[in-house]
């Protein structure tokens, strides 16, 4: 186990070993989880997301980057960031997730993990230099909690839901992108949505998800149900075990929740549904996850919670350490931006 001298009050390791942390297992999911985020994709799925790109930004290591818009569940108009190649058709195409450190430019995201890719950077709602709304806390502190009292209102499921119409704006700007998959395998049922496609099969099947922290977590949750994923990749995940997170004090996020559960008990009604842990025991498809052994702002327990409860294939790259900088911390980006590039290299055919 990694050793760092820090000042926080607490261990940020949790005084967890490697063996132990692989042995966590997933909560039980409530008996209505799957139909209630088969809902949820559903009505993502029939939101004409009417994308709109902008002016070129910048062009740099082989990419083109544009400001990109496009409208979400309950009529929101969200921003972010397109990201096409340089030179020729997009051979690749990405949804990039991103932190609670929200998202200022797409310096966080370019170069992508393939040449000849396309991608959609959005900011979710409430959060990033894009998607800042009235009404929704733009601080993570606040953000995590908006909406809490029910799983009908709850803003993270909102943000997993402009991760999905954050897709169907990509295929629609990026055509080439859809891939015909026949008989979908999400289970949501037959229906249309804007430009044809149809619910649970038809168009899609070849995009690539990438999430860290925030955005690990909420591409768990919204990964087994949408068919036109092949595969993801997330970093430092967060969500993962409620029950246990709720136990474990930190600097993040988490810790907001954990607070607000001392005067608010009935929260832990709601957060079961919005356990990513949970959610990755639904996800079919291949992931690389790369957790941390040492953590202070998201648990290592709950990160591999989300590893451990993968049900298809899955790679395990570990970190030393996340949200936290360190020595070693510019080599192991490094390295893990190379597994990245191999793993979706291997999983992400040409087009």
């Amino acid at each position: 186990m990694p050793v760092f001298e820090h000042g926080f009050p607490f261990d940020p390791a949790y005084g967890r070993t490697l063996d132990r942390l692989l042995a966590l297992p997933a909560p039980a999911a409530p008996p209505d989880f799957d139909a209630f985020w088969q809902a949820r994709y559903e009505a993502a799925r029939r939101v004409a997301t009417a994308p709109a790109v902008g002016p070129q930004e910048e062009e740099r290591d082989g990419f083109r980057i544009f400001g990109v818009s496009f409208t979400s569940v309950g009529g929101l108009r969200l921003g972010g960031w397109l990201v096409l190649p340089a030179d020729g058709p997009a051979e690749h195409g990405f949804v990039v997730g991103h932190g609670y450190g929200g998202r200022q430019d797409a310096a966080d995201a370019v170069p992508l993990p393939l040449p000849r890719s396309a991608a959609i950077l959005p900011c979710v709602r409430g959060l990033g230099a894009r998607s800042r709304r009235p009404g929704i806390p733009g601080e993570a502190d606040l953000h995590v909690l908006h909406g809490i009292e029910s799983r009908h209102t709850y803003v993270i499921g909102d943000c997993v839901a402009d991760l999905w119409c954050a897709a169907s704006a990509l295929l629609e700007l990026v055509p080439e992108l859809a891939r015909d998959t026949g008989t979908g395998t999400t289970g949501v049922g037959e229906g249309t949505v804007p430009g044809g496609a149809a619910l649970g099969g038809g168009f899609g099947g070849g995009l690539g998800y990438v999430g860290e922290s925030l955005g690990g977590g909420l591409g768990a949750l919204a990964l087994p149900w949408d068919d036109r994923f092949a595969c993801g990749q997330l970093t430092v995940p967060t969500f993962g075990d409620h029950p246990l997170r709720l136990t474990l004090p930190g600097v993040g996020s988490g810790e907001a929740v954990r607070k607000y559960r001392r005067d608010h008990p009935e929260v832990t009604d709601v957060l079961p549904y919005f356990d990513a842990a949970t959610a990755a025991s639904r996800i079919r498809v291949p992931v690389l996850v790369a957790p941390a052994l040492f953590d202070p702002a998201v648990p290592p327990p709950g990160q591999f919670a989300v590893y451990n409860a993968l049900a298809g294939p899955r790679e395990l790259h570990v970190l030393l350490a996340g949200h936290f900088e360190h020595a070693g911390g510019e080599q192991e980006a490094k390295e893990l931006a190379s597994a990245r590039q191999r793993f979706f290299a291997e999983r992400l055919p040409n087009l």
